[in-house]
């Protein structure tokens, strides 16, 4: 069941012609905590991409070491393709 939602936000999503457009959603639907949070994590994603130390990505956006290691192993399972 939570598949079909998930395949129903992405088409919604997909929908959007402007990044005002989506923005205006993502701040409608999300929380304040999960709209500084999701950038945060894909900003972990590209540094990790870069090389950057995990203890550095950990100080520069300040979360914990083990927030960083959760996404390091979310790229070695080939996620994140695009980013």
């Amino acid at each position: 069941m939570a598949d079909k939602y998930l395949d129903q936000f992405a088409e919604q999503i997909q929908k959007f012609k402007t990044k005002e457009e989506l923005k205006d959603f993502l701040e409608t639907i999300l929380t304040p905590k999960e709209l500084e949070q999701i950038p945060i994590r894909l900003e972990i994603v590209r540094q990790i991409k870069q090389w950057i130390a995990h203890h550095k990505i950990a100080e520069d956006l300040k979360v914990g070491i083990a927030t960083v290691t959760r996404w390091s192993k979310e790229l070695k399972l080939n996620h994140f393709k695009n980013i």
